[in-house]
């Protein structure tokens, strides 16, 4: 008894996820009955059979030009294509040459089949595009008294505390508090290899948990995790249409109707003025509706922009637009914001210079006093500490002099951390090496800590924002690809900027700068370059972001009105993904083009063709319907990378 409810139930999920594609293998059938019964002689079954094959075959698309026709007041192909099947089916009537009749069944067919084919192939476009939508888990692991309650992800709120086991997708965005693993970022990030994560570090919804059970807290609420930020882009992104595709469009409501005018010119005037038969000018005239119609000028832009999209997120590059893809093809300048872009954003010990050449006591004394400290360059030294393994008494009486260092004691004798002049007011002299040390680091940008320790110096650190590991590299290859000026903002001093901006290859360097002024020195290229992009990750990069033709924020780094106000985000944090973004655009205007200078020359050819009287219906449908297909699949190219 099982059997039957299996098979109904495959003919209803047939039925719902495939009707276009039944509806035309019902229509073929019945043109092939038809055409079979005429050639029989069984001329009544001939007419009732691909009467039938016209309305199965021929419904959807009678459906949607009646609806555009009424809502809109705007002739479409659709509509076109039925009214030259049934002006083939009348005129076979007419003349009682029956055989027109199925030519006329044989162009909705192949459009159905056309239909049925560009379906298919969008639908891979739009699984690739709403692949992300499947990233998110329905379910948490919520921690109760330290017991686990299944709770939906949409119930979690701020402060609650998530176990994921490994292998789970993470459900929301939290703050490790116990355990470590690597977690596999690619669905997000793009990025191939898993990322570690341990005690203090944040995980991502939709990233894919390894080996170790981690105890995350929640942060933020669910809805504004960077997983769900990503869906609702992309979302934006599949709803709004590029310029190159508005044009399209308004040329084609148009160009319908010309060619519904042209068409009753070819079927009205040829027998006065060229001595053709009726019959040959409607039919004529039909083949004309036909092939003049647009199918491949329209799919010349979309499918191969979403495919772009579709591609640029698979490699953690989230356009919010097609239009945005278009436009990053063209960019010939690009400014890049500092902190936090071009570099890590995080203070990090880049140099130490004992008095006794061993550094051992020097970072376990700042360490003792800055462990106590919540300022970032003190968590930067504590850091370095905690990496080479050392360990230090805690320090008492630390109290913090704002704006100059900290002191306090550590076993009993008086340690201090800060500035030069704090620093060495405590000590009983200052080693002239480290002196000049220090004034050396201090001319190449990076921030110098003192530290002494029972009346004595015990030497500097160096401190610093680093620069990321592949910028002087993303920055040569953007050279390489044509951009013509490539410049630095920031609201550092000119000193550090100077000195990052040639470690890595920038033309130009704009410093101390507040964020209107950064919106200004964007207008000013933009005077310059037709279209300029700017990179940024923070609040104050917002207002260039917004102002400049192609704005690019890193992801995981960036704020929030940073990522709502560019255009393009880079999900990784990975400069090198700018360049794959530029290339990405690049082709896909290449394809654009290619796409649109196919379909017009083959609108011409199939126009000759029709004229010079070589051209049955049929053949003219092939002909169209195939040019469409070989449009989408060239757009698709772009799904492949």
């Amino acid at each position: 008894m099982s059997s039957p409810a299996v098979s109904r139930f495959s003919w209803q999920t047939l039925l719902k996820e495939h009707p276009d594609a039944i509806a035309a293998g019902v229509c073929a059938l019945l043109v092939l009955l038809g055409w079979f019964s005429l050639n029989s002689g069984w001329l009544g079954v001939s007419l009732l059979i691909l009467t039938a094959a016209y309305v199965i075959g021929g419904y959807e698309s009678t459906r949607e030009g009646l609806t555009t026709l009424w809502r809109e007041r705007e002739l479409d192909v659709d509509l076109l294509m039925i009214v030259a099947a049934l002006g083939a089916a009348i005129l076979g009537l007419w003349r009682k040459e029956y055989y027109f009749i199925v030519d006329g069944a044989m162009l909705i067919l192949i459009f159905a089949i056309s239909g049925v084919l560009e379906g298919y192939a969008m639908s891979r476009t739009e699984r690739s595009i709403q692949g992300l939508m499947s990233l998110t888990s329905d379910t948490a692991r919520k921690l109760v008294d330290g017991q686990e309650q299944m709770v939906a992800v949409a119930q979690l709120q701020i402060g609650d505390r998530v176990l994921v086991k490994p292998g789970e997708l993470v459900p929301t965005d939290g703050i490790v508090t116990e355990g470590f693993s690597a977690i596999d970022q690619a669905p997000i990030t793009g990025e191939s290899m898993p990322v570690e994560k341990t005690v203090g570090d944040e995980v991502f919804a939709g990233t894919i948990n390894g080996t170790g059970a981690l105890k995350l807290q929640i942060h933020q609420p669910p809805e504004s995790s960077l997983i769900q930020r990503v869906i609702r882009l992309v979302e934006q992104a599949q709803t709004e249409t590029p310029p190159s595709q508005q044009f399209i469009e308004r040329f084609e409501r148009g160009y319908a109707k010309a060619i519904v005018l042209m068409g009753i010119l070819l079927g009205t005037l040829p027998p006065f003025l060229l001595g053709w038969t009726w019959e040959n000018t409607v039919y004529r005239a039909l083949i004309f509706l036909v092939v003049a119609s647009p199918c491949a000028l329209m799919a010349a832009t979309m499918p191969a922009l979403l495919s772009g999209i579709a591609n640029g997120a698979r490699h953690g590059i989230l356009f919010k637009n097609a239009a945005q893809l278009e436009a990053i093809g063209q960019v010939k300048a690009i400014a890049f914001d500092k902190t936090g872009t071009l570099t890590t954003g995080k203070p990090q010990v880049v140099r130490v210079m004992a008095v006794d050449k061993s550094s051992d006591k020097l970072l376990q004394v700042a360490a003792a006093l800055e462990s106590l400290s919540e300022h970032p360059i003190g968590a930067a030294i504590v850091h370095a500490a905690q990496k080479q393994g050392w360990e230090w008494i805690e320090a008492i009486n630390v109290r913090s002099e704002p704006g100059r260092g900290i002191i306090g004691e550590v076993e009993g004798k008086i340690a201090v951390v800060g500035k030069a002049t704090f620093v060495q007011a405590q000590a009983e002299r200052c080693p002239e090496a480290i002196a000049q040390q220090s004034q050396q680091w201090e001319q190449e940008g990076k921030t110098v800590v003192w530290v002494a320790y029972d009346n004595d110096i015990l030497g500097i650190i160096a401190v610093a924002d680093t620069v990321r590991a592949t910028a002087a590299r993303s920055i040569a290859q953007l050279k390489r690809l044509g951009v013509e000026q490539i410049v630095m903002l920031t609201g550092d001093n000119q000193r550090t900027a100077d000195s990052i901006g040639w470690e890595i290859g920038i033309d130009k360097v704009y410093a101390e700068l507040l964020p209107e002024d950064k919106l200004e020195v964007i207008r000013q290229l933009q005077q310059q370059y037709p279209s300029v992009a700017m990179v940024g990750d923070g609040i104050n990069d917002a207002p260039a972001l917004a102002q400049a033709s192609v704005g690019i924020a890193m992801g995981t780094a960036g704020s929030d009105v940073a990522l709502e106000t560019a255009d393009v985000v880079l999900m990784a944090d990975r400069l090198e993904k700018l360049e794959y973004a530029i290339r990405l655009g690049r082709r896909s205007g290449r394809i654009v083009k290619q796409n649109i200078i196919f379909a017009l020359s083959f609108i011409v050819v199939l126009l000759i063709a029709n004229f010079t009287g070589n051209m049955t219906l049929p053949l003219g449908v092939l002909g169209h319907e195939g040019s469409t297909v070989l449009v989408i699949l060239s757009g698709l190219r772009l799904l492949k990378d």
